[in-house]
């Protein structure tokens, strides 16, 4: 836990709940002074007053690891870096100071930037005709599972209450599903050949057809989505109602990204899970192959184990294309991802597509010295037809490295020594002398002399202050 973060999270929780510091100092037996200082960072807090400031303001512990106030900042200094605005340099202090004293004014700032951008790509021909959307639905989507933190517990509730009444094996989970859609929804389920689709649902006739080009776990995942569309509907509207998206497009896809959460929840049952990703160490490939789901898969659920009282290790998740295009993202383990733009080329992320197929392992330290473990793989779907190019994704995790020791892939590795530096984007970091830097920092001035040529492509002066 990031001690510089901890007294700002406490003091945004103390004022969410509309305490005053005496009042909050009175519960935890301590002065309001000594409490003014931990608030401004200039006192530790003790494993002891710890525990009491989360029995105290009845929260879990992990809400303490300031990841909120941490992604926060991410998005105010990206939003007033954006050159395009023609703003004032904003002091990281500055930034940090309005995250973590006023949240609400930070948040609806960042909604009037992504405001401004979507109407700046519009009128720049970019919107649908129909007209301009404040929020976009896939970024109204990404801000509702990260607010959960991927975990959705009436999802958790309903793939239970579907697996006891299965009663099924993993290695027999697939069958008992295609068994259960049958006999109790009269739905026929049939493998054959399929043009620009992987499934299909015809509700008039009950039929399911699932592409022959799906791999077999894949198939598998197919058909617990088509249970939980069937069984976990009431639990899946319920969410979306509390959401209370903007737009029916929003509506729609957090929909079916609920679904398929119900989907890897029945496939992969939580306790059952937790207790063989534990046992495991948290080895992806095993276990893929002792729940029958796909490398993939198993990423997205091991992101996903947050219940409170039985939280797993808190992975972040992403999955990124050749062109560095995120097209999912999770995070439990306060990595703060970029919310505009690219990412740090040095990140194991991107590094894996030069190894298809092969595990990569990096230990990634970021500026403000937060140190993670992170792990990609490729993974290659297949080519609609022949001379089509196979779509490739690397799919990668990590989690802080206070967790290593829990994850196999640490093994044999120096933890310090091992240490890669990365940033959030070419345009947010300040470290100087990157070979593999793109763009020019934005808070920096340039330093250009055709006498010299350095080992980055752009020099900049330190930011003064």
């Amino acid at each position: 836990m990031a001690r510089a973060l901890i007294g700002r999270t406490v003091r945004r929780l103390r004022t969410e709940r509309d305490l005053s510091q005496q009042v909050l100092a009175t519960r935890l037996g301590i002065s309001a002074s000594y409490l003014n200082l931990i608030e401004h960072d200039q006192r530790a807090v003790t494993a002891s007053l710890l525990i009491k400031l989360g029995e105290t303001l009845r929260i879990d512990l992990a809400a303490l690891s300031g990841s909120a106030e941490r992604q926060l900042e991410v998005g105010m200094r990206e939003a007033f870096a954006d050159p395009a605005l023609g703003a004032e340099t904003v002091p990281e202090a500055e930034v940090a100071a309005l995250a973590a004293s006023s949240p609400t004014a930070a948040r609806a700032v960042l909604a009037l930037y992504r405001a401004w951008r979507v109407a700046r790509e519009d009128a720049a021909g970019i919107a649908l005709p129909s007209g301009r959307r404040i929020v976009l639905p896939n970024e109204e989507a990404r801000d509702l599972f990260d607010a959960r933190s991927n975990h959705f517990a009436p999802l958790e509730q309903a793939a239970e209450a579907i697996a006891a009444a299965l009663g099924a094996t993993p290695s027999g989970l697939s069958h008992a599903i295609a068994e259960r859609l049958r006999q109790q929804h009269g739905v026929t389920v049939t493998v054959q050949p399929l043009d620009g689709a992987l499934r299909r649902y015809d509700p008039a006739t009950r039929v399911l057809v699932l592409s022959e080009a799906l791999a077999r776990e894949s198939r598998g995942f197919q058909l617990a989505f088509q249970l939980a569309l069937l069984e976990a509907r009431d639990a899946v509207e319920q969410v979306l109602r509390d959401a209370a998206p903007s737009s029916a497009e929003s509506a729609m896809l957090i929909r079916v990204g609920l679904l398929n959460y119900a989907a890897g929840a029945l496939v992969m049952p939580y306790a059952p899970f937790r207790a063989a990703a534990q046992a495991l160490r948290h080895d992806v490939t095993a276990l893929a192959a002792r729940f029958g789901v796909s490398f993939e898969q198993v990423c997205n659920r091991l992101a996903t184990l947050q219940r409170p009282g039985a939280r797993g290790v808190p992975f972040f998740f992403v999955r990124v294309d050749p062109a560095g295009n995120v097209s999912k993202r999770f995070s439990a383990a306060g990595f703060p991802f970029a919310r505009f733009g690219g990412s740090c080329p040095r990140w194991v992320v991107h590094t894996a597509f030069a190894v298809p197929g092969t595990i990569q392992v990096q230990v990634a330290e970021l500026p403000d010295g937060a140190a993670f473990l992170c792990f990609a793989r490729t993974v290659v779907r297949p080519a609609a037809r022949w001379g089509d190019p196979a779509p490739v994704h690397v799919v990668a995790m990590g989690c802080a490295v206070a967790h290593a020791g829990e994850v196999v892939y640490a093994d044999g590795l120096d933890l310090e020594r091992a240490k890669v530096g990365i940033g959030l984007s070419c345009r947010l970091c300040d470290r100087p002398d990157c070979r593999s830097r793109a763009f020019p920092p934005l808070e920096h001035r340039l330093v250009l002399d055709p006498n010299s040529t350095g080992t980055s492509p752009y020099r900049f002066e330190a930011k003064r202050g």
